[in-house]
Parts: structure tokens; C-alpha cells; sequence
């Protein structure tokens, strides 16, 4: 269940609350009168079953509360009550199942920006995934892969081609497009040290063949990619999250990235360009299976309109 929090104003709290008892998906109704000081109005709380919080919303939402109030969404991960259990039973559907769409839109908005963290993770993936290229170490190519936040930006960019965000693929694609050529540029210059020093040098990267899966593309590429693109998207449009670990040391981005570097420092440019072609066939084959995904989801609950502003608070 997902716990549910309305800053109402004072003229619609009362269409508020007849909104949350005459759902059978809504329990623990609560109201505090005048509690909400900014923006001011009274503060209704209550429990939703997850396959009916997609219709709840959008019913406040009709009511303006996203405008003139605030609606917040937390995750319930225990709840013993016979009244929480009748409203998952009432509710149609099954809570794995279901999809709650301003919960992707957040989710996905806030995981798509460039930002400092965003870029430190990437490149430290990258950094990785060379040190797994130069020591021969498929362990530490998994540890790159766990590592690097892309799969936020690329399930953004789906959403968003799905939804018709624009908004959100052009945030994720700038993040990607900046992202990875800056990690890909620190890690060439780490390895342009490494290789001045002596750390390596090329006869080490031509005989770790215990990591040319990285660098060598096929038809398995693309098959790896649209299965981790759709087991990604299935993850974060469910409540089984915990599936993005696998999804995460399934598909070689960052890796390929890292290698592409460090070839292209030792001059082996057919290595380099066979690292980028995986990293592409990685990020469209993802893009391509999270969109599709998302696309036969069903989506007959869904009455927000998709041009509302998105929230990523």
C-alpha cells in the first residue's frame, strides 16, 4: 500500500474526504483541521491500495488539490490491519501489477538530471570498468556495472517518449549525451597516466580476453539490452524494484565506455569503435524494450492529464 498526504484547502476538504471514503481502495482516512501552514489549509492522510491509488489521484487532482495544495506519496512497507486488507481486496487488480503514474513520472524526473552526483557515479563506474579492462577482471567489469546510474536517464527517456514528455527526454538525453562523454574523457586521461607510468601498458589490454565480451558486438548485445530495458521497466512500473540489481550487471554500457577509453589511449581504434557500437546498441536496445513495455502496460486508470507539470519533489 502507499501512504497518502493532502494539503487541501479549506473550501475542498470536505469533496477531499467524500473522495477517500467512497473509494473501496482507501482506508485510514485522517483529518487535521488547519494543520498545513504553507500552503495554508487542512491536512487529510490516508491508506491506498496500490492498484487504486492511480484512480485516487487523478480524482484529487481533478479537485485542484496539485495546484492550489499538495499531494505526497511514501511506500507502506508493513501495515497490520483487517481494514488495510479489505482494501487491497476491493481494489481491482493486483498491487504488483499496477502502475502509478505520477510515481514514474517523479521517479524517473528526479533520476534523468545532470547533476553532480549523477556525473561522479558515472565516471567512477568508468574508472572501474577500466581498471577491469587493464587487470583482466571480469568482477570488477560487474562492480563498473552496479555502479553506473544510466538506466534513470534511459528509462526517462522511454517514459518520456511514451507519455509525450519531451520535457523529460530532453533532460535525459542531455544528462546522457553530457554524462558519458565527460566520464569516457577522465578515464581516458586515468588511463593515459596508468599507461604513462608503467600501471599497464598494451600487451595486458590485447590479452584479457576474459573481457572481450565488452567490446564485442552481436546479435546477443542487442538481445541482452531489450531484455534488460524490459525486466528495467517492469521493475520500476511494479513493486518489485529489487529486479534492478540484475538489470544493472546485465548490460555493458559503462564497461564498454571504459574500454572504448582505454583503447582509444593505446591507439587500438577498432577496439575503440567496436566498445562505442556496443555502448550504442546498449543504450537504443534499452530505450527501445522500456518503451514498449510501458506502452502495453495498461493505462485505463490513468486519467492525469500528461502535460501537468512534473513533479520530482
Amino acid at each position: 500500500m502507499l501512504h497518502l498526504r493532502a494539503v487541501s484547502p479549506v473550501d475542498v476538504t470536505d469533496r477531499v474526504l467524500a473522495v477517500l471514503k467512497e473509494h473501496p481502495g482507501a482506508t485510514h482516512v485522517v483529518l487535521l483541521r488547519g494543520a498545513a501552514v504553507e500552503p495554508a489549509g487542512d491536512v487529510v492522510e490516508a491508506d491506498i491500495a496500490r492498484e487504486a491509488t492511480d484512480e485516487v489521484v487523478a480524482s484529487l487532482c481533478g479537485l485542484g488539490i496539485d495546484k492550489h495544495g499538495g499531494l505526497t506519496l511514501e511506500q507502506i512497507d508493513t501495515a497490520l490491519s483487517d481494514a488495510a486488507d479489505e482494501a487491497e481486496l476491493a481494489a481491482p487488480g493486483e498491487g504488483a501489477d499496477a502502475v502509478v503514474w505520477d510515481e514514474l513520472l517523479s521517479r524517473t524526473g528526479e533520476e534523468s538530471r545532470l547533476n553532480a552526483t549523477f556525473q561522479a557515479f558515472l565516471t567512477i563506474a568508468c574508472l572501474l570498468a577500466a581498471v577491469g579492462v587493464v587487470t583482466n577482471s571480469p568482477v570488477t567489469i560487474v562492480g563498473a556495472m552496479v555502479v553506473g546510474p544510466e538506466f534513470g536517464p534511459l528509462a526517462a527517456i522511454a517514459v518520456g517518449l511514451v507519455l509525450r514528455r519531451w520535457d523529460l527526454v530532453r533532460r535525459a538525453g542531455i544528462a546522457l549525451a553530457v554524462g558519458f562523454p565527460l566520464a569516457m574523457l577522465v578515464t581516458a586521461g586515468g588511463a593515459l597516466l596508468g599507461s604513462v607510468t608503467g600501471l599497464f601498458d598494451r600487451t595486458m589490454v590485447l590479452d584479457a580476453h576474459q573481457v572481450d565480451f565488452v567490446f564485442t558486438v552481436g546479435p546477443f548485445s542487442l538481445i541482452v539490452a531489450l531484455l534488460a530495458g524490459a525486466a528495467g521497466m517492469l521493475s520500476m512500473t511494479s513493486a518489485k524494484s529489487a529486479a534492478l540489481v540484475g538489470v544493472f550487471i546485465s548490460v555493458t554500457t559503462v564497461p564498454a565506455a571504459g574500454y572504448a577509453a582505454v583503447a582509444a589511449v593505446l591507439g587500438e581504434w577498432e577496439r575503440c569503435a567496436q566498445s562505442a557500437g556496443q555502448l550504442v546498441v546498449n543504450l537504443v536496445g534499452i530505450v527501445v524494450a522500456a518503451a514498449l513495455v510501458l506502452a502495453v502496460r495498461s493505462r485505463k486508470n490513468r486519467a492525469n492529464d500528461p502535460g501537468r507539470p512534473l513533479s520530482t519533489g
